[in-house]
């Protein structure tokens, strides 16, 4: 089953960013992982709605948060529990979220 890994940070927190090299090179290895990468902040994000026909577009993030994805990626696992496993094994997990969610299969 494919599942996505949000990697939630909080830009307040003053830690020094994770190593995730080690841990992307051994899901690699394993064949875990289909694909990741780190995204810009929400400040570069745009915001697309469509009302009655019309785009609407606006910059910045939809919602207001105090923490914010900063990267993906997307595992294939067994199941819920491997797919938890491979989560609590990023190195972002220590300081920051990693938010869990299935694919619709």
């Amino acid at each position: 089953m494919k599942y996505m890994l949000l990697i939630c940070v909080d830009p307040e927190r003053t830690d020094k960013p994770a190593d995730v090299e080690p841990w992307v090179e051994e899901m690699d290895a394993r064949g875990v992982r289909v694909v990741g990468n780190q995204l810009r902040p929400p400040s570069d994000a745009t915001t697309v709605r469509v009302r009655n026909g019309e785009v609407l577009t606006a910059d910045g993030p939809f919602a207001e948060t105090k923490e914010w994805i900063a990267g993906f990626d997307i595992i294939e696992c067994e199941n819920l529990d491997e797919a938890i496993a491979v989560a609590a094994a990023h190195p972002m997990a220590t300081a920051h979220m990693v938010e869990i969610r299935p694919f619709w299969s």
